[in-house]
């Protein structure tokens, strides 16, 4: 460095550094520190894969909500089911100026560069709800742990229909989607097609709650009363209108999978990483708590006023 250079010809941004350093050594010899930084001054980008469905718009909204509750600001995108305009949606942001990213990834291996770019750039990433290949570069993974849900809903489901051998039909979700999704009116046209087909179905079991809410429809359209004529319930969700007709006694049970909890989740977890608050061995997936949410506990989860 040329001794002949003032300090006045520094570049703002070291000079900062050096005056940050230099209070913080006054602040210390008398005991004080700086105060941390606050939320308020982080902008934080929302990249989910859709917000054409109810599930999902629920998230995206539940993200934003924690973002504002922190005081920081909340840059949202709709990748409309398109992995192309995901990736330019976070290229964008990248472009804007973002000091962290939530993404909710259309494509396992599709979003991996752009994990690879955001953390090259100091920003850091959380993925929430679906998944992604190990090689993208990302803090963790929020999901609700499906696994443990499923595994709650079958010992409920043996526990309460009985010894009689079940004749079930399962509603799965979208082919090559991890974390399934199909639709009210996908789990309605199928039940209708499978109750054609096989006369014998006493039990319907649905990756989601919109394919058994859909599935419920055939039913009654076939002459039939859910949970008294055919047994229905899902492995997964929490859906409001899902949990309502458990309280009712016309939906046996669904896991719990809220997409609020996950969104939040992923916020809070995501603001700790932006301020370097994280352990160094924090794990690559973090899931929510698991339940079976059946009549005797839906009380505890029924919220009238959510969007999901």
């Amino acid at each position: 460095m040329n001794p002949a250079l003032s300090i006045s010809s520094l570049p703002s941004r070291i000079l900062a550094s050096k005056t940050i350093a230099i209070l913080s050594l006054a602040l210390a010899l008398f005991g004080l520190s700086l105060p941390v930084a606050k939320a308020q001054k982080l902008r934080i980008g929302i990249s989910m894969k859709t917000l054409n469905a109810p599930y999902f718009a629920a998230q995206g909204k539940a993200a934003e909500e924690e973002v504002k509750k922190l005081g920081g600001t909340a840059i949202s995108s709709d990748g409309e089911n398109d992995m192309m305009k995901q990736i330019a949606d976070v290229e964008d942001m990248l472009a804007k100026g973002i000091d962290g990213l939530i993404l909710n990834p259309r494509d396992a291996q599709g979003l991996v560069p752009v994990t690879k770019q955001c953390t090259k750039a100091g920003v850091p990433v959380v993925i929430i709800d679906s998944s992604i290949d190990p090689s993208a570069d990302y803090v963790t993974v929020v999901q609700s742990n499906n696994t443990a849900n499923g595994q709650k809903v079958g010992e409920w489901f043996a526990d309460t229909f009985g010894d009689k051998t079940p004749h079930i039909a399962l509603l799965s979700g979208e082919q090559g989607n991890l974390v399934g999704g199909w639709t009210t009116e996908g789990g309605w046209k199928a039940m209708e097609d499978l109750l054609t087909a096989h006369k014998d179905i006493d039990v319907v079991l649905g990756e989601n709650d919109s394919m058994v809410l859909g599935a419920i429809k055939a039913i009654k359209e076939a002459g039939k009363q859910p949970m008294k004529d055919i047994f229905v319930f899902a492995a997964a969700d929490g859906q409001k209108e899902a949990l309502q007709a458990i309280k009712e006694g016309t939906y046996g049970a669904t896991g719990l999978n809220n997409p609020k909890l996950v969104a939040t989740t992923g916020v809070d977890i995501l603001v700790k990483a932006v301020h370097k608050q994280l352990p160094a061995n924090f794990p690559k997936i973090s899931y929510t708590e698991p339940a079976a949410i059946t009549k005797d506990n839906v009380d505890k989860y029924i919220d009238p006023n959510a969007v999901f």
